[in-house]
Parts: C-alpha cells; structure tokens; sequence
C-alpha cells in the first residue's frame, strides 16, 4: 500500500513564534496559498513540516496520496482504495470525508495503538 507523501503537522500555540523558531533552524515559509493565515509549510531543504494553530489537537503523523502542498504525483492510489484496504485489514477509521465521491480530495484519520493521530488525506 503507498500512502503518498509523508508531512509531520504539528499542533502550535502561535503560529508567529513557531515560525520564527524554524525559521533559525534554517526553515523558510512557503506555504502554497497566502489566504491560510493559521497554517504554514516550514521547509529545509527536501524536509517539509506543517505548523498549524487551532487546526490539530495534537502532532499529527499525515499521508497524502496523489501529492502534498500543491505538488500532484502523476501515478497514485486513490484514497478510496487506500480507506477500503485499512478497512478490510480491520483498521477503524474516524472524521471521514468526501469518501462516497468517486474521485477528488477525501480523507480520514487512523489512530497507532498509543493513539497517535495519522490524517491520510488526499487533495487532488
């Protein structure tokens, strides 16, 4: 199963200051559309995270089959069949959304065993 593209999303309490933190690490904001003004993408070299403010309640492991942060992959699985694999393995699946469509953005999380979050979700 290929799950896509792998993002850390981690969960900040101000978005300015995070910047700012990984912006002295050697991280430059370049987020893929200026109207987001509680979510940045922090990248160093080919490292991407996502910092985001009142979005997730905690870090948050994320997969995004067919691309992530505006750059498609020509050859994917869709996330319907990715939901359906996890599904038929047993896996539970929780705040799905846009999974009856046939194809377009959709998503879902799954939990680890120690709860983890992992946001699979697809844009394209």
């Amino acid at each position: 199963m290929e799950l896509g593209p792998f993002t850390i999303c981690l969960a900040v309490k101000d978005l300015q200051a995070s910047k700012s933190f990984y912006e002295k690490l050697g991280f430059t904001a370049s987020s893929p559309d200026p109207s987001h003004n509680n979510w940045l993408v922090m990248k160093n070299g080919e490292t991407e995270i996502g910092i985001f403010q009142g979005i997730f309640d905690r870090n948050t492991l994320c997969f995004n089959p067919g691309g992530h942060f505006g750059k498609p992959i020509a050859d994917f699985t869709d996330i319907r069949e990715i939901h359906r694999e996890l599904k038929a393995k047993g896996v539970e699946t929780t705040e799905e959304g846009g999974l009856t469509s046939k194809s377009g953005p959709a998503g879902f999380f799954v939990s680890d065993p120690d709860g983890n979050p992992i946001l699979i979700e697809q844009h394209v």
